[in-house]
């Protein structure tokens, strides 16, 4: 049974470059462009964990992150955001709401793939 990692990020390279990255350690990837789409997306799939970007029109990895952890049922998901924004008060704020690794861009893909086997394995 292939693990699900949900990449969101309203870039398409970087969608591309994650879900390469991601699926040459044997996952199964889902994308959405930004975070309403990951909302909508998130019911109907059996994600394991979620990479998040944080600017995105529509709905921002903020909003996203806190979204997910007010609900019921995905407040456990682990979250990686996956960011270009490296201020202290992003890192902490991404944190204090709920995600488990703040990553910043550019970023390579041994170190998105040792991020994502600390929750998944």
């Amino acid at each position: 049974m292939h693990k699900i990692v949900m990449v969101v990020d309203d870039s398409e390279s970087i969608r591309k470059f994650l879900m390469f990255a991601l699926r040459a350690r044997g996952l199964k990837v889902v994308t959405a462009k930004d975070g309403m789409d990951a909302l909508e997306k998130l019911p109907n799939e059996k994600v394991d964990l979620i990479i998040t970007d944080l600017n995105m029109p529509n709905m921002d990895g903020f909003e996203l992150v806190k979204t997910i952890r007010e609900n019921q049922e995905f407040k456990e998901l682990p979250v990686i955001i996956l960011s270009s924004l490296s201020d202290e008060r992003d890192i902490r704020r991404g944190l204090e709401l709920g995600a488990n690794s703040y990553l910043i861009k550019p970023f390579d893909q041994k170190r998105i793939q040792y991020e994502v086997a600390k929750y998944i394995n």
